[in-house]
């Protein structure tokens, strides 16, 4: 587990989310349900960022940075600055983003087989695994200091969950990541609020 308390936060959705569609590095914004998402969850934490400092990061993509700032001000912190990090981007998946599971077995067939028997270690043509999304996200992990509130994407946290709280890689990848809860990393436990 982490040494410090780590607030994470996935950003609300999209309409790429709506569709199933792979969002990855594509800079897809909120829709007004992802909005009121990230409202509920800065009203979640409001109690909590005001308990201490916290350092506030998060991923550069336009639906992450949206999310921090609507989280901010719904917890009455909305005048705090925050930093972005590319490494909390969500996963690379190459030449599949923008494209439905649907899509996926139909146009690459056997590397849909193919990520559906090892989700974990599979990588998109031209993307990445979950396996090195979680390599990515590691080295992020030994540079936490401070307790730091994140908002990034669902691969970031399922690899946070192997990371941290021990979930095996081959269950990562089938990890529910919803966007109206927040996960409370602590010394030696995994909340939901």
């Amino acid at each position: 587990m982490t040494r410090v308390p780590f607030v994470f936060i996935r950003h609300g959705e999209t309409d790429w989310n709506r569709e199933l569609r792979f969002q990855g590095q594509r800079d897809i914004q909120l829709n007004e349900r992802g909005r009121k998402q990230a409202a509920r969850n800065g009203r979640a934490v409001a109690g909590i960022l005001r308990e201490r400092e916290w350092r506030l990061v998060a991923s550069p993509l336009g639906r992450a940075v949206e999310t921090m700032r609507i989280v901010l001000d719904a917890a009455g912190e909305g005048g705090r600055s925050f930093a972005t990090d590319a490494t909390l981007m969500e996963a690379n998946y190459g030449d599949w983003e923008g494209l439905t599971l649907e899509d996926i077995a139909a146009r690459f067939p056997k590397q849909g087989k193919a990520r559906e028997a090892d989700k974990w270690s599979y990588a998109p043509p031209n993307g990445e695994s979950y396996k090195m999304v979680a390599e990515r996200v590691s080295l992020w992990l030994t540079k936490l200091d401070a307790p730091t509130c994140v908002v990034a994407h669902g691969g970031i946290l399922r690899a946070l969950m192997y990371l941290l709280a021990g979930l095996p890689g081959h269950d990562a990848p089938h990890l529910a990541v919803p966007q109206d809860r927040v996960i409370l990393f602590t010394e030696d436990r995994v909340l939901t609020i």
